[in-house]
């Protein structure tokens, strides 16, 4: 087995210690964004739709991510509330996943991660019509350059469709490659005294 994944897993141990402690080494180690999660949701169907997207914080809370509640995740956050995230670092032969329940985090939240954004990125959120038809790329740089003169260099509020959500976790697998796909695999499940973790068969 790879020397990176020579490490046996605690089943005692707490998820969430055990999660920071791979995310900071592929922080440290993966070549492209380790912060690159694939958000998985269900529209009104029950069809299963999934897209890569960015991690903007994991704590014992649970996963948080930001996107335009009007656009097609948004919406089926807003109809299952429930979702899936998969963390994938190539370079480390680890994945992490989360399922659980989301909720859209409180609004002051969601104004001060925009607020940290850079300034082309806030004006993106406005001029994105996330999901949504588009008849060419011209038609969104001139929605760019028109929220761009509308706002001025003065503060550009948060759209109220733009929020934060929250993925609470009740079950958490880590997975490491093995050799001749005998890989380890861990699952930690939320009970009402805590976390149990179980081993399982590759």
């Amino acid at each position: 087995m790879n020397s990176l994944n020579s490490v046996d897993f605690t089943l005692s141990e707490d998820p969430f210690a055990l999660f920071a402690e791979w995310f900071l080494e592929a922080k440290q180690r993966e070549i492209n964004d380790a912060e690159a999660m694939a958000l998985a949701t269900v529209d009104a169907d029950g069809l299963p739709d999934v897209r890569a997207m960015l991690c903007k914080g994991v704590d014992s809370a649970g996963v948080v991510f930001y996107t335009n509640n009007e656009s097609a995740k948004g919406q089926e956050l807003a109809s299952s509330g429930k979702a899936a995230v998969l963390f994938h670092w190539k370079s480390l032969r680890r994945q992490v996943r989360f399922r659980g329940p989301v909720a859209l985090l409180d609004e002051a939240t969601a104004d001060a991660y925009f607020h940290s954004r850079p300034r082309v990125s806030q004006i993106g959120a406005w001029a994105s019509q996330q999901s949504r038809p588009l008849d060419s790329r011209a038609t969104l740089e001139a929605r760019v350059e028109t929220f761009a003169k509308q706002y001025g260099e003065g503060e550009i509020p948060r759209p109220a469709y733009w929020r934060g959500f929250l993925l609470t976790p009740v079950q958490i697998e880590f997975w490491k490659d093995g050799a001749f796909r005998l890989h380890d695999r861990v699952t930690f499940t939320r009970e009402s005294d805590g976390w149990r973790g179980q081993r399982l068969f590759p």
